[in-house]
């Protein structure tokens, strides 16, 4: 049989699948949560009823590709390898399987991604139909009997309509012993004929004690130690997180726990800010290398106060935010506080797409708070 493509030789370059600085999914020793889809996979595979393919569908970074890479270690290892537990897809990690999988080097696996580009060194925007159009070499080759096939599409809802009109005459016409899985956050982007031939396998966010197992495991295996985040952060920024572990990991590396902090005392001194620390912050999230700090301020800020206006609209949420949603929106407010949130988002992407200056946007986010809070 035909190898697959080295697309173990992408190990070299970024990936884009994969979080910066974390270890990629398929190295993943143990799943955290989806108790009932590992077993969806793991009791249609034991049962000889595998459907040819999947729609995992579910917010980024709550362990989609952790339980692909899961499934393809388990049917592509070994039968002896693999570790018989009802509803379980374990196998020894050293299986000849599993480190095939992990090194991309299986010649059951074929990954569909975004490919770095080492002319521009920088991602496509989608996949490109010519990702794609490789999977045919490796569908034309007969697997031998009993042998099995994984194709992992992540994302597919970031494929151009030419590349998802290529995968969709795959999947119309599946090989023998061939399994998709197609990772989705947005599947109503997929096409309906994409989604038709798909058995859908929904992933909820995951609760708070399995989101700071993953966590954990996730940061034990930064080679270099750099990350530390207390069990106090993990915690708070756990209701952040949206249930998303690799959002959570993000908040993290990024300082979110002290960020947050940051911006819930802006709010709670409002309606009068300090604007000597408000030029200050401008100061610090203005450059170009605070990019990414700069985005989590406003995520953060947006996030917080969305979350205000839903306690204030229902009347229900912690103690604090209750407190300050009640002080901050006073009666009849309501409205203009949700519009206030369209327009700090719509400010923002403005100032995106023009390259506006990022100081002046903070500046002016600090004073439409501070007005609304009068």
């Amino acid at each position: 049989m035909a190898r697959a493509p080295a697309l173990h030789t992408q190990d070299v370059y970024p990936e884009a699948d994969r979080l910066d600085g974390f270890p990629h999914p398929r190295h993943t020793r143990q799943l955290f949560g989806h108790v009932e889809a590992e077993a969806a996979f793991a009791n249609g595979f034991v049962a000889g009823r595998m459907h040819h393919a999947w729609l995992m569908s579910g917010p980024i970074g709550i362990g989609k590709a952790t339980l692909a890479y899961r499934f393809a270690k388990y049917v592509l290892s070994d039968a002896r390898d693999r570790l018989v537990q009802p509803g379980r897809l374990d196998v020894m990690p050293d299986s000849v399987g599993a480190k095939g999988v992990e090194a991309l080097s299986h010649t059951g696996l074929f990954v569909i991604r975004r490919q770095w580009d080492i002319k521009t060194k920088r991602f496509p925007a989608q996949i490109r139909v010519d990702d794609v159009r490789r999977l045919r070499g490796f569908l034309s080759h007969r697997s031998g009997a009993g042998q099995w096939r994984i194709v992992i599409v992540d994302a597919a809802d970031e494929m151009n309509i030419s590349a998802a009109n290529a995968l969709l005459k795959s999947l119309e016409e599946p090989p023998a012993d061939t399994v998709f899985l197609l990772l989705s956050s947005e599947p109503g982007r997929l096409l309906n004929t994409i989604r038709s031939r798909c058995r859908r396998l929904d992933l909820a966010p995951m609760g708070k004690i399995d989101l700071a197992k993953a966590t954990r495991q996730a940061m034990a295996g930064v080679e270099d130690g750099t990350l530390a985040v207390s069990d106090a952060d993990i915690d708070k920024l756990a209701g952040l997180s949206g249930g998303s572990v690799g959002r959570l990991l993000t908040l993290a590396a990024g300082g979110g726990a002290e960020m947050q902090d940051q911006i819930w005392s802006m709010f709670a001194s409002l309606p009068k800010l300090d604007w000597g620390k408000g030029h200050v912050l401008g100061d610090t999230l203005s450059p170009v290398a605070a990019a990414e700090r700069f985005e989590l301020f406003f995520n953060l800020l947006l996030d917080l106060l969305a979350r205000l206006v839903r306690v204030r609209a229902t009347d229900d949420g912690g103690k604090g935010e209750l407190e300050l949603a009640r002080r901050l929106i006073k009666d009849g407010q309501l409205a203009s506080w949700a519009a206030l949130w369209e327009t700090v988002a719509r400010d923002k992407a403005d100032a995106m797409a023009l390259n506006l200056d990022r100081k002046t946007l903070i500046l002016t986010t600090l004073a439409r708070l501070e007005t609304a809070a009068r």
